[in-house]
């Protein structure tokens, strides 16, 4: 078998070297890549071969690329790589990585040519200047192919290497069981669907009740159709860490009792999460896990890859065996692992490590979307950036020199829009050009000033300039899915303060491309109805599959009582909370046990709670706050034992609205008090403007607020039962559950039965 690799991709594993270094040092975009490398070669002469295309073989490899230029008149082959500021402050090792290219592009050329030596040059071209620096040797093609050749041998031990672990991996699939005698009801429906979606090349939505096992249930298929389907990678995406435990602990199943099987699994957590030097910046002279990383890299890589089994955990174990970053050293096996287990953002983010691996290498990938109702939100929020005046005048007042004629350019159009402000909120029907445009030249002065002083710059400038790139990239991709809203700040005798925000609203136009680039993908969660609102959302294909899983819950076990007369609306807010306190008490006093009210917001939550506790000071409560940290949540739910009983108040679509796990007498019921819509203000109107004029007439309401709303209330019901030998009950408080379109969207196994509430008679 011939193993066929790009010289870019055999270079960059053969040939790095030396430190890890992300100081942050502005590069080329591609734009300006593009024209350095037009320009260089308008400069050769008639005779000069661009874009030359070259190949060898080594025994069992062949090796390809295109060489960037070569002078026939001067046998001179030429690699040509454009840079910013003082050519002195490219490292060492991406120098040497760009002499291994040329060597192996000088080595293909002899071949091809049958030339005795050939003149090689790493031409250096300034985006700014325009001035070529070119650095050349001569080498004799001896030389050269002996270079060439270890590279190969390096490389091909490897790619032998992978390619028996395929081998073995996939006869390992081939003969994989399901870990238990027998699936659980709606597991094997949901395995059987996820399958055939793989193997047709499709996308799923699975809607599927907590209980069946759905990460099991959509993991093992996945799996299973590797070998089939030849695919190279699955992703099993969360949007919480609970999501990424769930997934493990599923993935250990299968192993059994098996202790190393042929198969990869990488957990890929945050930097922030991994990071063992928090203190030191991320470059050899810093930190000592950055220092002589990619000399250590090959060692540790090929001891992670042995192990196999690569959670937070052993990575971090590796890493520090061979003494390099724990993060950066996941981040190397993501291109190695057969699953990666990671958040969201790691495929479906503006500048994504998975997706882009994926399309370099078009690989074959499964994506799995755990919780894809999460998905709307956090993708909007990725394709989301906010400029904040405040922060703005504190970076002109500390900015350095020659950066103060652009930034006041952007502060003179900021004010020209805050003048045209007429209240708190407003929503403008696009970025004004001139401030996009004085924008752009800031982002390049501060781009050329961090080329020319890449060290000692404010963290201040360093945000501005992130968020400023973003928010200049959104706005070339500005739509009907995107919205520009300015808000104000503060006022005083100064003036006005404002941030604005180009705020996406359909995340659709940035993730459909994600979603075609996959062989297949599911995305599951308990509340993903109406299909056709997540498919308009998300981007996802047209023909994407839906099924709605069997659910293994009875009605008995869950009583659902739905109170008609009572109203939770916003003006009717003050004479709801009477009488859902003496819900809560009477179902407490007649069945103690542990108990969650959700409500709308803290305000509410802490209007009802206060007159609960005066009417009713012996029952037991508890109450989420704004402030909790992790720890606090924790404690918070470590209150909910088996022998506990109480009540706890809770935010409906907060932390413990959804992904809390609280089994049998830990929990026994909930009050759901309103339908958790969204509150009316001037972003959700215009969402809901926006979704009409997208999705039809129709839609406007139901996209913005409805559907929004009512995934909270059944993910916040979710948590009651949890297994198949759970009882409990759910209050809906608010009389709109009782409308058709309402009780459309709760799960189909309920039974609600309509509940009159009687002020009790004065005694």
């Amino acid at each position: 078998m011939t193993y066929s690799v790009a010289v870019r991709a055999l270079c960059e594993f053969t040939a790095k070297e030396g430190d890890l270094d992300l100081r942050f040092t502005p590069s080329p975009t591609a734009q300006e890549g593009i024209a350095g490398h037009q320009t260089v070669i308008s400069r050769r002469g008639s005779d000069y071969l661009a874009e030359l295309p070259l190949s060898g073989r080594y025994p069992g490899l062949l090796v390809s690329g295109r060489a960037d230029g070569y002078d026939p008149e001067q046998n001179r082959l030429e690699e040509i790589k454009t840079h910013r500021g003082d050519i002195s402050r490219i490292p060492a090792n991406h120098r040497a990585l760009h002499w291994a290219q040329l060597k192996v592009y000088g080595w293909l050329l002899c071949e091809q040519m049958n030339l005795a030596e050939v003149e090689l040059a790493v031409v250096y071209f300034n985006v700014l200047s325009h001035a070529e620096n070119a650095f050349i040797e001569t080498y004799s093609a001896d030389d050269l192919k002996a270079f060439f050749d270890e590279q190969c041998r390096r490389f091909l031990h490897w790619a032998e290497q992978e390619e028996a672990h395929r081998e073995r991996r996939d006869i390992y699939l081939d003969e994989l069981k399901f870990p238990y005698a027998e699936f659980r009801l709606g597991q094997r429906q949901l395995a059987e669907e996820v399958y055939r979606c793989a193997r047709d090349g499709n996308t799923l939505m699975a809607q599927a009740t907590t209980g069946i096992g759905k990460t099991l249930g959509t993991i093992f298929p996945q799996l299973k159709a590797f070998p089939s389907q030849r695919l190279d990678r699955m992703f099993f995406l969360t949007a919480k860490s609970p999501g990424r435990r769930l997934a493990l602990d599923a993935l250990w199943q299968l192993r059994g009792e098996q202790a190393n099987i042929p198969l990869r699994v990488l957990e890929h957590v945050a930097r922030d999460k991994s990071c063992e030097h928090p203190d030191k910046a991320c470059h050899g002279e810093s930190c000592p896990l950055a220092k002589g990383f990619y000399d250590r890299l090959p060692d540790a890589r090929a001891a992670a890859l042995k192990h196999r089994w690569l959670n937070q955990t052993h990575v971090r174990r590796i890493a520090l065996e061979h003494k390099v970053c724990p993060y950066y050293l996941s981040q190397e096996l993501c291109r190695w692992a057969d699953v990666v287990v990671c958040d969201y953002n790691y495929y479906f983010d503006i500048a994504a490590l998975l997706y882009s691996l994926t399309s370099q290498n078009e690989w074959r990938v499964a994506v799995l979307v755990d919780e894809a109702h999460n998905l709307v939100d956090r993708a909007r929020g990725m394709y989301t950036a906010e400029l904040n005046q405040l922060a703005f005048y504190e970076l002109c007042r500390n900015a350095p020199r020659s950066l103060k004629n652009v930034l006041e350019r952007v502060s003179r159009h900021w004010e020209q829009i805050n003048q045209s402000l007429e209240q708190d909120y407003q929503i403008f029907p696009a970025v004004p050009d001139l401030f996009v445009a004085a924008l752009q030249k800031t982002v390049s002065a501060i781009t050329d000033h961090l080329s020319e002083h890449p060290s000692g710059n404010d963290r201040e400038l360093l945000l501005f300039y992130l968020e400023a790139m973003l928010f200049c990239r959104l706005c070339e991709a500005y739509g009907p899915h995107s919205l520009f809203d300015v808000t104000r700040l503060e006022s005083n005798a100064i003036g006005l303060h404002t941030s604005l925000c180009l705020r996406n609203i359909v995340p659709a136009p940035f993730l459909s491309g994600r979603f075609a680039e996959a062989h297949t993908t599911t995305l599951f969660s308990a509340t993903l109805r109406p299909a056709n609102y997540y498919r308009d959302l998300l981007g996802l294909p047209y023909e994407t599959q839906w099924l709605d899983v069997a659910s293994p819950f009875s009605a008995e076990q869950l009583e659902v009582r739905s109170v008609r007369n009572l109203s939770t609306r916003y003006q009717h807010r003050e004479s709801s909370l009477l009488p859902i306190c003496q819900l809560m008490a009477e179902q407490y006093q007649k069945a103690p046990g542990n108990y969650l009210a959700f409500f709308s917001s803290y305000a509410y939550l802490d209007q009802v709670r206060e007159l609960f506790r005066a009417m009713y000071p012996t029952i037991p409560t508890s109450m989420q706050t704004r402030s909790m940290n992790e720890q606090d949540r924790q404690a918070f739910l470590d209150n909910f034992t088996l022998h506990s009983e109480g009540i706890g108040f809770a935010v409906l679509g907060g932390a413990f609205g959804e992904g809390i796990d609280l089994p049998g007498k830990r929990l026994v019921g909930a009050f759901i008090a309103t339908l958790g819509l969204p509150q009316v203000n001037a972003i959700n109107e215009e969402m809901k403007a926006r979704m009409q004029q997208m999705f039809g007439e129709e839609n406007g309401y139901d996209y913005a607020y409805l559907y929004p709303g009512m995934q909270k209330v059944v993910q916040a019901a979710g948590r009651v039962i949890r297994t198949t030998a759970d009882h409990g009950c759910v209050y809906l408080l608010d009389d709109r559950y009782g409308a058709p379109k309402v009780k459309s969207l709760l799960p189909s196994w309920w039974q609600v039965l309509p509940l009159t509430w009687k002020p009790p008679r004065p005694s």
